[in-house]
């Protein structure tokens, strides 16, 4: 065995591996490991490969239902979405690069997430994204802004797939560590997807697409460690993305499918060459031979550990049948693509490495893959908040408060970020960015997918259970109020530390409330990705488990959109306001008016929920509703705004208290829908034992209550101003 380089306590504690960690390390070898093989245990077992403060939690969640075809454990998950065709789909975390170097960190993080799912078989048609930035005061936060938007465009639009919707947030606990969750979703026929497992004793394998350069090293560690004062100092473990070289890999892939020549394929995302390789092997019980100067380099001189541990971009591993490789050379070359063979494997159960015809690792691959660190942390419930007495707030006249929360960061138009994306290209996307959910056609049919993204933080926080439920509930409704049936999720979940007893305490109860709220609406967790140890200097971010959904429409034509369609219908509220009151309680309201972020958060009924979005679904899909709208963050009176500025048509309400908490309010399971048939969609509700009832009509150009009314103008003016404002501010 070559010793590379002495093992030092120093070196141990570089590589992220506690003094327990270590121990066992030296258990699993019965010796020391040499720098290569060190590496490769600092990879696998960090908290970013190996999920070992979270996996416990993360068996409970539900993971299947009869249209789920793979669940969680393979690159991303896969659902049945009728006649012969899967959609493919994942969430994934790019929080601690794009922080470092926003560009490339976004780019980079859009590329991963298209791997994932491509990988498998499936063509991807749509990316979305879940981004939450500081204060906007913060001095770097505009910064971070234009960096992982304009990453986000440049590599999406290269890449050539659309980037359909998504979120934007801002919180001052995002100041020091932002998050950047990139979603893609894919389709692919049932009959052609593929799988990571490694088979056949001496198939070659074959590493395809760019060659490995020395950017990313350590980038694993690196998403797996608090930040601090110096952390600008870790530029170098970010990654360089080239989105032409990805669509050149996309298409070799999807040709290289077409043949009969692939046993497994897997890309190489966070920890790169070793993760690809180790997690291969595992799955089909293997071992691996790899011959380290076989590996195709940009940089001169590099070394097994720089090889093994690189995260550079746009790289897949891929395990042929016998006798194939021509095959696949000449598709790779034919697409101006590395193609090498750097392997074999065996059946030893082994990971062997071989550079210069010396040995310089040797290593069990299960321990690594499958038995790495499993801790039952500590954890100490969140202390719940009382609910919030809605009279106990602040009341102020409602064109007042309605003008400021359309102009305020959490709610103002985010027009100037996904104009920066090209949303049409492939040109099936049937519903643009600022609508409940997006949805993209599938092509050449008149069926659709709709997906969203959603999480509400602040919630999370004030009651991790109640807020997990929540995101769910939330996107469940996103997707039903387009009229699609909500199928399955990914999620992102973002936390702090999770070796403080009250962050972990967050992380376990978010994972139950999100179990919950899937098992209830059959709904269930797909595949995901978790992201922890995000603060600086000790302080946490907001708890964020971000949900991704998706659904189908069964028929496009029946898709319903948040405008008004026209003058002289009915609008509708269907579901419960909590006692008539309003639920203010961490709402937006609370915050931007009152400047205070307390109370409990809306509770999430989902008995109710199941309800209420069941006949909304049934209603849309039988032509009796011409817009529709989920009521979330801002309540009724912002639900309202959004309808009427989409369709540039006013509204005069009516049947309603003018209280904060009955308009502004965030009671949860509701729905804004017009009509022009009243009596057939009350009707439809009463017999589903939904609440409804009627609270206006669409009239003119203001909105109208009480004897006041706005203009759609100046409401307009509010929401759509201030970003394209803050973002060309002087620095």
């Amino acid at each position: 065995m070559n010793k590379v380089s002495a093992i030092t306590p120093e070196v141990i504690k570089t590589h992220g591996l506690s003094d327990d960690e270590y121990k066992r390390v030296l258990e699993v070898l019965g010796r020391e490991p040499n720098l290569v093989e060190l590496g490769i245990f600092s990879v696998m077992w960090s908290e970013h490969c190996s999920y070992k403060s979270s996996k416990k939690w993360l068996k409970t969640l539900p993971t299947t239902a009869p249209w789920v075809i793979c669940g969680p454990g393979e690159n991303a998950g896969v659902i049945d979405i009728g006649e012969g065709l899967a959609a493919i789909f994942k969430m994934e975390s790019h929080n601690h690069p794009s922080f470092i170097e926003p560009y490339q960190g976004a780019a980079t993080g859009v590329g991963g997430i298209l791997r994932d799912v491509f990988t498998m078989g499936a063509r991807p048609i749509a990316n979305m994204n879940a981004l939450r930035f500081g204060d906007p005061k913060h001095p770097k936060t505009r910064h971070l802004v234009a960096g992982v938007v304009a990453g986000i465009g440049g590599y999406g639009n290269c890449v050539g797939v659309p980037t359909v919707g998504g979120e934007v947030n801002f919180h001052a606990s995002y100041n020091g560590n932002i998050l950047v969750n990139a979603m893609t979703v894919g389709l692919a026929q049932q009959d052609k997807i593929f799988y990571s497992a490694a088979a056949g004793a001496g198939n070659p394998v074959v590493y395809v697409g760019s060659k490995t350069g020395r950017d990313g090293i350590h980038g694993a560690t690196m998403a797996s460690a608090e930040f601090d004062a110096n952390s600008e100092e870790k530029r170098p473990t970010v990654q360089v993305g080239d989105p032409f070289t990805e669509k050149l890999l996309i298409e070799a892939c999807m040709e290289l499918m077409q043949t009969d020549v692939i046993q497994s394929i897997q890309d190489m995302g966070a920890a790169g060459l070793t993760s690809s390789s180790f997690e291969m092997a595992s799955k089909g019980g293997m071992g691996v031979e790899l011959d380290m100067n076989a590996v195709p380099c940009r940089e001169e001189g590099m070394t097994p550990y720089e090889m093994m541990l690189s995260e550079s971009q746009e790289r897949m591993l891929i395990i042929l049948k016998p006798g194939k490789e021509d095959v696949a050379r000449k598709i790779f070359e034919k697409w101006e693509l590395d193609f090498a063979v750097i392997g074999h494997l065996t059946d030893t159960g082994r990971m062997v490495l071989k550079f210069n015809g010396e040995t310089v690792c040797d290593l069990p691959i299960d321990p690594l893959a499958q038995a790495s660190p499993e801790y039952d942390r500590p954890w100490v419930p969140t202390v719940k908040q009382a609910a919030l007495a809605s009279a106990s707030v602040k009341d102020v006249p409602w064109p007042e408060a309605l003008k400021t929360l359309m102009g305020c960061p959490d709610i103002a138009s985010r027009r100037w970020v996904w104009e920066q994306y090209d949303h049409m290209v492939m040109m099936d996307t049937a519903q643009r960015p600022g609508g409940d959910a997006a949805v993209v056609r599938i092509h050449r049919s008149n069926r659709a997918l709709a997906i969203t993204t959603d999480c509400t933080p602040r919630y999370v926080k004030a009651d991790p259970f109640e807020g997990g439920k929540q995101a769910v509930a939330e996107t469940w409704r996103n997707l039903t109020a387009v009229g699609a049936r909500p199928l399955a999720i990914t999620d992102n979940l973002n936390f702090g530390n999770p070796q403080k007893p009250e962050i972990m305490g967050q992380i376990v109860e978010a994972i139950k409330g999100i179990g919950e709220a899937c098992k209830a609406l059959d709904y269930p967790v797909i595949s995901g990705n978790v992201s922890l140890y995000n603060e600086t200097d000790g302080s946490p971010i907001l708890p964020t488990p971000a949900i991704g959904g998706v659904g189908i429409l069964d028929d496009l034509d029946t898709m319903a959109t948040v405008a008004f369609k026209a003058e002289g219908e009915t609008l509708l509220l269907i579901g419960q306001t909590n006692e008539k009151d309003g639920w203010l309680g961490q709402s937006l309201y609370l915050r931007e008016i009152a400047g205070q972020e307390k109370g409990a958060p809306p509770p999430v009924d989902l008995v109710h929920e199941r309800k209420s979005g069941d006949v909304v679904r049934s209603l849309i899909r039988g032509g009796k509703v011409t817009a529709c709208h989920d009521l979330a963050d801002g309540g009724l009176l912002v639900a309202v705004t959004e309808m009427a500025l989409a369709g540039n048509i006013g509204c005069r309400l009516e049947n309603l208290v003018a209280k904060p908490g009955v308009l502004f309010g965030e009671d949860q399971g509701r729905y804004l829908v017009t009509t022009k048939d009243a009596g057939t969609v009350e009707a439809a509700a009463k017999q589903a034992g939904v609440s409804v009832s009627r609270i206006g009509a669409t009239t003119g150009k203001a909105l109208s209550f009480a004897g006041q009314s706005v203009e759609l103008a100046e409401l307009r003016r509010m929401h759509e101003e201030w970003f394209p404002a803050y973002m060309a501010a002087p620095k």
